[in-house]
């Protein structure tokens, strides 16, 4: 199968890989859709994976293609999404089904061989069923979706809230989504430029540039998704005295923080929380099968989050447009076994 091994670091190549193994209780997926992460762009192209080569690529979608055993026959065929989390069972974090949290976990695409490939394997566990009416660019939106809404209930956004999301990419934009549909007054998406108003407001969301963090107004709950020292100040900044502070923004290094920010913290009082991920359980109830439903329902606006979409065999002109940022850009999609 065709498959972009990183070898090591800015060493990805598209080359013949052999068939992922299919122990017992797991799965191969046929990928269809595969989405490139922001995180992928450093995992690629500055610090690499746990070990080398490995296959990145963690939100996707796709058929089952075949799976371990005689129990699980009846999966073949069936569209799916996947938790490309794996969890040790074993942790504290573990046995209290907070599987987001364990320590020991093992996760698709960095530390095991991911989904920028033809096939993936992933345990049945971790296998999300879909109707077949969710398109597979959109199943493949899942995984981020599932994160935004975790950070969304981790800061108790409520009905009547002011919110306001610090940052302009597919997870803020989708996190402003959920507030919205738990019933927010208001939700603002604040960025630096104009360049992302019109998709931002095409899903219903009030778009608002500002560059200077003591410009901001002041929102009952602030989620920060960037994972700079600027948008941590500004996320400070725009949390009003005893208001909910969510920090889910990827740190692109060291955060420091000022002073007059970290004294902000202390004499508002602020509920200052951190998340990374999203919940599941295989198939009990969880974030992922509420975004599931949400989807299906046509609950949430995924489909316009895509800007570009690639063919498999062009996925480097996806990273390279990431990592250059010479256009706008939101999800970049690609497309697998399209033939």
């Amino acid at each position: 199968m065709k498959a972009y091994n990183l070898h090591g670091i800015n060493d990805l190549r598209y080359e013949d890989v052999p068939m992922p193994e299919c122990p017992s209780d797991w799965a191969i997926i046929q990928v269809k859709a595969a989405g490139i992460c922001s995180s992928d762009i450093p995992r690629i192209f500055t610090k690499g994976t746990y070990h080398f080569p490995t296959i990145p690529g963690h939100e996707f979608s796709g058929i089952v293609y075949e799976v371990g055993d005689k129990e699980n026959h009846g999966l073949i065929g069936k569209h799916v999404g996947v938790f490309p989390l794996i969890p040790c069972r074993e942790c504290q974090s573990c046995k209290e089904k907070h599987y987001e949290m364990c320590s020991n976990y093992d996760y698709i695409g960095s530390r095991r061989d991911g989904a920028f490939a033809e096939y993936v394997a992933a345990p049945v566990w971790n296998l999300v069923e879909l109707p077949d009416s969710i398109p597979f660019e959109e199943a493949a939106m899942m995984e981020p979706f599932a994160v935004a809404l975790h950070a969304m209930k981790i800061g108790g956004a409520a009905k009547g809230m002011n919110v306001g999301i610090i940052g302009t990419g597919m997870i803020g934009i989708a996190a402003g989504q959920w507030a919205k549909k738990f019933g927010a007054d208001k939700v603002s998406i604040i960025g630096r430029s104009e360049d992302k108003r019109m998709m931002v407001e095409n899903c219903g969301l009030k778009y608002i540039v500002c560059k200077d963090a003591h410009d901001i107004e002041e929102y009952d709950f602030v989620l920060e998704a960037v994972g700079t020292p600027n948008a941590v100040e500004m996320s400070i900044c725009a949390t009003k005295r005893g208001g909910m502070l969510v920090l889910m923004g990827n740190p692109s290094g060291d955060i420091n923080i000022i002073q007059l920010a970290y004294w902000k913290i202390l004499r508002k009082q602020l509920h200052v929380f951190g998340t990374w991920n999203s919940s599941y359980d295989g198939k009990n109830p969880s974030d992922w099968t509420e975004v599931v439903n949400a989807m299906a329902n046509k609950e949430i606006e995924a489909r316009s989050l895509i800007t570009h979409c690639f063919n498999q065999d062009k996925l480097y002109d996806g990273l390279q447009l990431m990592k250059q940022h010479n256009k706008p850009y939101c999800k970049v999609m690609t497309i697998w076994n399209n033939k």
